[in-house]
């Protein structure tokens, strides 16, 4: 039997009254209601019921949704969806520079770009934790030295096998390096995603991959523990270490592809509706899951944004707009106040609040990060000063860091923000996993494999966390040939897709292609 995932009332009910409890509003009369009924819990990890409810329900289950929407938050104040009401509340918005001369890595002067220091002055997280073993090697070395002489100088490119022997401007080095970085921290999550904290734990640790500081294999896990804990069906025969051959398509490459197909279109000055469009032309119903597809059916029912991110959508607030921020953050580098106005544009198509802002902070975080000056906690203290202070994500975020800095071994910092969100929140939601990438990338202090290896290691939304991870650690490494061979050669210089047109697209192209976008006026 055909069961469509992520948009039935009675697969949608149970969400939306945990997400109810989650953003101020009282749920318990409806849940009672829901419960007294017959109503079964939201499916725990795939999208859809094992069973269809009956006709009743299914009434029941779109009546109660109609009735949660009505309800009042208490928290609405502090966590708007409305730009203008964020300004408000961020007292370190980023302002533009005085002196609007500075240059940035991407090349060229100017006032878009705005000022490394340009976001106000929040207050310190304290002296970064010093690098462990894995934090000091052959990425860390290796991005300090990219960084701060050819990519930032304008030479030539090194060569690498299978890319064209014509040098490459160097400036695109750092946008290889980012779509590179998250298309192995994606890779690298895809065979454990789904699974609990403890299979990922038990699988590396079979084969010695414990840390974690390569790709996941099946080679050497006893049958026993497979059993118990399957690799994802999906990435199984694509994702592990004997079997990669080239980027396998996943969302968290298909959506920055689609938002360089939204700015080529529309330029930076795109509307959620011209993202729509987009949308409806080049992305398959079937490719889109939670928010995303609830307002993909939302659109095609006639719904317009940012009804669309509201309309029966308990999931306006899970990780799918933060893992479309990368492209706003590296079009708009040390800009990262136009990187957020422009993350909230795409965001507010599918999501809300939280979920709007996990998107924002990403891509101010990135945009800091591209112009190769700043640590990577510089570029998350500015990535917070687009996010309202009191609302749910910053405190998740400044924990995060907070305990990054307090504890030497990642796996406490994990344990701890597994028991203050696993039994609350679903394991894809914006918050928790938006907490773990800040714990990771400040954990490693910005090396590429303990950054990527720590948000992966840490469970719940196990590839979009590493692709994140991936795509900040490897810009402020600065170049491709600052990432480790281990990580990138498997790729092949390749991605598959059903976005149109990029299917088989190498990641240099990609990088010019956004260079394009960056450098546009």
């Amino acid at each position: 039997m055909l069961r469509l995932t992520w948009v039935q009332p009675e697969d949608l009910i149970g969400h939306e009254l945990r997400q109810a409890s989650q953003d101020g509003r009282e749920p318990s009369a409806i849940a009672a209601r829901w419960r007294a009924a017959g109503g079964p819990e939201a499916p725990a990890h795939a999208g859809a019921s094992p069973k269809p409810a009956s006709p009743y329900l299914r009434l029941l289950a779109t009546d109660l949704l109609d009735e949660l929407a009505d309800l009042p938050s208490a928290l609405a104040d502090d966590e708007p969806t409305d730009l203008t009401r964020i300004k408000s509340l961020c007292p370190d918005w980023p302002s533009l520079p005085r002196s609007r001369g500075q240059s940035c890595r991407w090349g060229g002067t100017g006032g878009r770009w705005g000022s490394p220091r340009s976001w106000g002055s929040p207050r310190s997280w304290g002296s970064p934790r010093s690098s462990e073993a894995e934090s000091g090697g052959e990425a860390e070395s290796g991005g300090e030295a990219e960084s701060g002489g050819e990519a930032e100088s304008g030479g030539g490119t090194p060569q690498t096998p299978g890319r064209a022997s014509t040098p490459r401007p160097a400036h695109t080095a750092a946008l290889e390096a980012a779509w590179l970085g998250r298309a192995a921290g994606c890779l690298l999550g895809k065979p454990v995603e789904k699974l609990p904290l403890t299979a990922i734990r038990q699988l590396a640790q079979a084969t010695g991959n414990w840390p974690l500081t390569n790709y996941f294999t099946a080679h050497g896990v006893p049958e026993d523990l497979l059993t118990r804990h399957p690799w994802n069906r999906r990435s199984a025969t694509t994702s592990l270490a004997e079997n990669i051959d080239g980027m396998p398509e996943d969302d968290d490459l298909n959506y920055p592809l689609l938002n360089l197909l939204v700015l080529q279109r529309h330029t930076r000055a795109f509307t959620p509706t011209d993202v729509a469009r987009v949308w409806l032309d080049e992305l398959p119903a079937g490719r889109t899951f939670t928010a995303e597809r609830v307002a993909y059916r939302n659109l095609l029912s006639g719904l317009e944004p940012p009804l669309t991110a509201r309309r029966h959508n308990p999931f306006r607030e899970w990780i799918g707009a933060l893992i479309r921020a990368d492209v706003h953050g590296w079009t708009n580098p040390g800009d990262p106040a136009a990187a957020a106005e422009q993350a909230h544009r795409d965001a507010t198509l599918t999501h809300t609040a939280n979920g709007v802002y996990a998107a924002m902070f990403t891509a101010a975080v990135i945009a800091t990060a591209a112009t190769g000056d700043h640590d990577v906690h510089a570029c998350l203290r500015a990535g917070l000063t687009v996010v309202p202070p009191r609302s749910r994500l910053a405190r998740a975020v400044r924990q995060a860091v907070r305990l990054a800095h307090e504890h030497t071994d990642f796996d406490t910092v994990v344990d701890v923000l597994h028991a203050t969100y696993a039994a609350t929140h679903h394991w894809v939601h914006a918050v928790p996993n938006t907490a773990l990438i800040a714990a990771a990338l400040t954990h490693a202090d910005g090396d590429f494999t303990g950054s990527v290896c720590r948000a992966v290691s840490g469970g719940w939304d196990t590839d979009s966390n590493g692709a994140t991870a991936g795509s900040v650690a490897a810009l402020l490494a600065g170049s491709p040939r600052a990432l480790p061979e281990h990580w990138t050669a498997p790729l092949k210089n390749r991605l598959a897709t059903s976005v149109g047109g990029f299917h088989g697209t190498g990641f240099d192209t990609l990088a010019r292609l956004t260079h394009l976008e960056a450098t546009r006026p």
